[in-house]
């Protein structure tokens, strides 16, 4: 069997092979005491951050340059500093950017830092450690080129409110319900609140390109094999899963329809309290904590393998190669990442969950806050929790290809099996051509 090979989306592969052969450059303070920090986020996240970099700079006698900016426009602004030669000392990146970086030079291996700092980087999720990490050839193991600024447990809850108005019973907080026992939930939720003859309540609301995962991987279909180089997404068990979620809409009616989508969609419509359930991640605590409605966190619905799953994301802080202070950049990239006071600040404000086992631990405990089930989000990371795919492999073209075309199959107006035979075969030219790049970039830098 081939060995597994843990990579990454890229950017361009080309620029970085060029950017290989001219070297980063930094954006740089000629000050020996100060550091340039890139990140990126809403702008209540990025307040939380700089709150927590001023405690860097207080403990560590130092100054940082932040550079901030928002989601949108963070991933160009970034890659325009790096292939004009200004990149930042320290900055955010895609965990799906990280092979490439790695390969073709942008991210320092900070692991003599790691190995001589006092912070609690050991303490840190295992599987956000490992995630930035890279031998040469695979993701997983050899040296550390970045820390976890969190990991994202992406999961589901419920509106307890709309829940007891209704007089539908509330999910188990351990026990999965079946597709069937969602259904049933979904239907009794879908009716006419106010009386005027219209639906203004669903059962749920889905965002296939982020909810797809949890449905497929429950029923036993996955987008790619163990050694990610076959397509797999033409199967019985994937075909499933997808025509599950398309006839929630479809043919069940307990999802928003087009036109119920058209003033308002689905996430303003749980924001509303319309909706029974939708996703509760830890990104969005800070706001749903504001909500009029009170909520709460469950299992997804479980597929044929009886078994819920979920996709973890993360972002990456990293130090530049090219950095003249790597020995700060890294105490900071450490410090966001694991230092408790920080994380009191980052965690606090509802941000991310605790990026260390010892403080998640204490976390859950707290039900003084919503949701009072915090445990579903370690559970997630300990047990049912997975990145998804494009997210190991060199570059997520192929995955991008999946949802080029898939409107008119979620409209039911185009034949799930058919979609998924036709597509598979797209998605596997991407997916060829993304592996052999990753070949070609590692000849190039070697």
């Amino acid at each position: 069997m081939r060995r597994r090979r843990f990579l990454s989306g890229a950017l361009g592969a080309s620029a970085l092979t060029a950017l290989g052969a001219t070297g980063c450059g930094n954006m740089q303070s000629a000050d020996p005491d100060t550091i340039t920090f890139m990140f990126r986020g809403s702008t209540e996240e990025r307040d939380v951050f700089s709150r927590a970099v001023k405690l860097f700079e207080e403990r560590y006698d130092t100054t940082v340059n932040i550079i901030s900016t928002s989601a949108d426009q963070y991933a160009t602004k970034l890659q325009t500093a790096i292939l004009g030669g200004r990149t930042p000392d320290v900055f955010y990146f895609d965990a799906g950017r990280a092979t490439a970086y790695m390969v073709n030079g942008v991210l320092a291996d900070i692991t003599p830092y790691v190995e001589s700092t006092d912070l609690p980087v050991d303490d840190i999720w295992q599987a956000g450690l490992d995630l930035y990490t890279f031998d040469g050839d695979q993701r997983g193991s050899g040296p550390i080129y970045g820390m976890p600024k969190d990991l994202g447990p992406f999961s589901f809850g419920f509106n307890k409110s709309l829940f007891d108005e209704m007089g539908v019973e509330h999910p188990d907080p351990d026990v999965p319900l079946t597709w069937d026992e969602y259904l049933s939930r979904c239907q009794q939720l879908t009716g006419d609140r106010d009386g005027d003859g219209k639906v203004d309540t669903w059962g749920a609301s889905i965002n296939v390109g982020a909810e797809i995962h949890a449905f497929l991987w429950s029923n036993g279909a996955d987008w790619l094999n163990e050694d990610l180089t076959q397509v797999t997404v033409d199967t019985p068990e994937f075909a499933e899963a997808l025509q599950f979620i398309v006839d929630l809409r479809e043919v069940h009616e307990v999802t928003p329809s087009i036109n119920d989508t058209e003033g308002l969609d689905g996430y303003q419509r749980w924001l509303r309290g319309q909706i029974g359930f939708f996703p509760v991640a830890p990104w969005d605590l800070t706001l749903y904590r504001t909500l009029d409605f009170d909520f709460d966190l469950c299992p997804y619905p479980v597929g044929a393998t009886g078994k819920p799953a979920t996709f973890i994301g993360s972002l990456g802080i990293g130090v530049s190669a090219n950095s003249t202070k790597k020995d700060m950049a890294a105490e900071l990239a450490m410090f966001l990442a694991c230092d408790p006071e920080a994380q009191e600040i980052i965690v606090g404000e509802g941000q991310t969950i605790p990026n260390t086992q010892t403080h998640a631990r204490e976390w859950v405990k707290d039900t003084s806050t919503e949701p009072q089930n915090k445990q579903e989000y370690i559970d997630i990371v300990e047990d049912y929790g997975r990145f998804v795919q494009d997210m190991l492999t060199y570059t997520p073209e192929w995955l991008h290809a999946f949802h080029t075309n898939l409107q008119p199959v979620l409209e039911g107006r185009r034949d799930v099996v058919e979609y998924l035979a036709e597509t598979q075969q797209s998605m596997q030219g991407f997916l060829d051509a993304g592996n052999e790049q990753f070949r070609i970039d590692q000849e190039a830098n070697s």
